[in-house]
């Protein structure tokens, strides 16, 4: 995709897709695209009039999310916890991604050729790729992290600058790198994805974007950890 073009300033749908392989995804890894949905016109139109000024409204984002996997609707996708979904799409049928968003899965899997070749394909035609947790693996495996700076859950940094030193590892919450978006474990994907947001949207004070990530009490801990008083 042409690297002058923006999510802020797209004049069309923006595709959200979630990538699923063939393991079990951790749920919270990719629970964060919901703060997604919140912005959207779709969910904006059941919301009544008295909640918030009624502008507000008219700044809903055209988005359409996908679940995407190898084979589609017609295999049901597992994530954690004994949750089964139907995905939306398959990688063939799925249309370009504008963000990718990829989540850890059970430990022992490895993602097999056609994920890794999804991957790699949604990560060029995107303007926004993201992982979260050990959703590092499969974007590491596609050699989309190598020349890249990312991070990865804190206790595996260590072990990962050794076996992986193509990659500059840094020890953060969340790193951006161009369009490359990694977090640490799972729960600071609510971290790294309250900043794609105010970043991506160049988010106002006074917008209904702001009002809403302040309405769902959006996290946004300090990036270097500094508010953690233990070590691992």
């Amino acid at each position: 995709m042409s690297a002058h073009l923006s999510l802020a300033t797209l004049n069309r749908t923006i595709h959200f897709g979630v990538i699923l392989t063939n393991g079990i995804t951790e749920l919270l890894d990719v629970a964060p695209v919901d703060l997604f949905n919140g912005l959207t016109k779709e969910f904006l139109k059941d919301v009544p009039d008295e909640m918030f000024p009624a502008h507000f409204k008219d700044q809903g984002l055209d988005i359409t999310f996908h679940w995407v996997s190898e084979h589609g609707s017609a295999v049901p996708a597992k994530l954690s916890s004994g949750l089964t979904i139907t995905p939306t799409d398959s990688f063939e049928s799925c249309p370009p991604l504008d963000i990718v968003l990829i989540g850890a899965n059970n430990p022992l899997y490895q993602p097999n050729e056609a994920e890794l070749a999804y991957a790699r394909k949604s990560y060029e035609s995107c303007l926004g790729f993201i992982t979260i947790c050990g959703g590092f693996q499969v974007a590491l495996s596609a050699g989309i992290l190598n020349g890249k700076t990312a991070t990865a859950p804190r206790m595996l940094l260590e072990d990962l600058k050794q076996k992986a030193p193509q990659v500059k590892w840094v020890e953060k919450r969340w790193v951006r790198d161009d369009k490359l978006w990694t977090s640490g474990t799972l729960l600071n994907g609510t971290d790294l994805m309250t900043n794609f947001i105010r970043q991506t949207w160049d988010v106002k004070e006074d917008s209904f974007i702001e009002f809403m990530l302040r309405a769902c009490s959006s996290v946004d801990r300090d990036v270097d950890y500094k508010d953690v008083t233990w070590a691992l």
